[in-house]
């Protein structure tokens, strides 16, 4: 999974990007950092685990009919790619690594970290470990500039470009 920060500025950035699409930031923010906020995670990301989300599964259960529901799903479309486009090797220093890139995301993208949301984050200046604040901020940008509506139809669409990352609606 990505870290709560990393969550919130994609999120942050896909309001900015898809202003029509999302009438409340507020519900879309908190949907955004839901699927994290519980211990067991294979439940709220409809998988065996955080990093084998399964999105058919969550279209199956929910609409793209709230901001709520969208956040939600921008999060676990966030970490499916997370774990199958952006990050080639999983190491547990990932979680070194957003301590050390929260301070520079929150400043850069003005995030403002919501109160059930900060005893989760941690702060530390030590060094990056596996990845650095541009793989980061790349993260954040091509992921907000994707369209939900877009994704979830192609979910259900046995020839969409989105089965290329390694069977994303798991129906294995």
């Amino acid at each position: 999974m990505a870290g709560y920060i990393v969550h919130l500025a994609i999120a942050k950035e896909y309001c900015r990007k898809h202003k029509n699409q999302i009438k409340n930031e507020q519900d879309f923010f908190d949907g955004s950092i839901a699927p994290d906020g519980v211990p067991d995670k294979k439940i709220t990301h409809y998988g065996p685990s955080s990093s084998k989300v399964n999105l058919k599964a969550y279209l199956d259960d929910k609409k793209l009919d709230t901001d709520y529901n969208k956040g939600y799903f921008l999060h676990l479309v966030t970490d499916y790619l997370f774990y199958n486009r952006y990050l080639t090797v999983f190491s547990k220093d990932i979680y070194n690594d957003y301590d050390v890139s929260n301070d520079d995301i929150v400043n850069k993208y003005h995030i403002i970290i919501p109160e059930k949301a900060k005893r989760k984050i941690t702060e530390n200046n030590h060094e990056y470990k596996l990845v650095d604040l541009e793989f980061f901020y790349k993260v954040i940008d091509e992921i907000s500039e994707y369209d939900l509506e877009t994704i979830a139809k192609e979910v259900y669409d046995i020839d969409s470009e989105w089965l290329k990352y390694r069977k994303l609606i798991r129906l294995d």
